[in-house]
């Protein structure tokens, strides 16, 4: 599975970003799907995930309210968008995938089977 991460950049704080995923996967549906996102000298954390049908959603607690991910399974596409961004949000985004066999979904890196390259998010205060 491959995985190709668009739509970073540059943006002021308060604004609002949005970055997508696509994937090669011709079972995309099977797949839990995720964004992480690792600042410099910091651990890889994870930002939302999304269950294989989008029934349910995970975000870690500094995004809730402001942030939404979104997948279509039609276009093997994971969707982030953060709104009201904050300097703290800055860091490179990683979307990642997890075929676990029970479609739970997961908050450690290491529960995430595939990566892609990740995409750079700079909000500037």
């Amino acid at each position: 599975v491959q995985l190709v991460e668009s739509g970073g950049g540059l943006v002021q704080a308060g604004g609002s970003l949005s970055v997508s995923c696509a994937a090669s996967a011709v079972t995309f549906s099977s797949f839990v799907m995720a964004w992480f996102r690792q600042a410099p000298g910091k651990e890889r954390e994870v930002v939302a995930a999304i269950s294989r049908y989008g029934a349910r959603t995970y975000y870690v607690d500094s995004v809730k309210g402001r942030c939404t991910i979104s997948r279509d399974n039609a276009k093997n596409t994971v969707y982030l968008q953060i709104n009201n961004l904050k300097p703290e949000d800055t860091a490179v985004y990683y979307c990642a995938a997890d075929s676990n066999a029970f479609g739970q979904i997961g908050v450690r890196a290491s529960d995430y089977d595939y990566w892609g390259q990740g995409t750079q998010v700079t909000v500037s205060s």
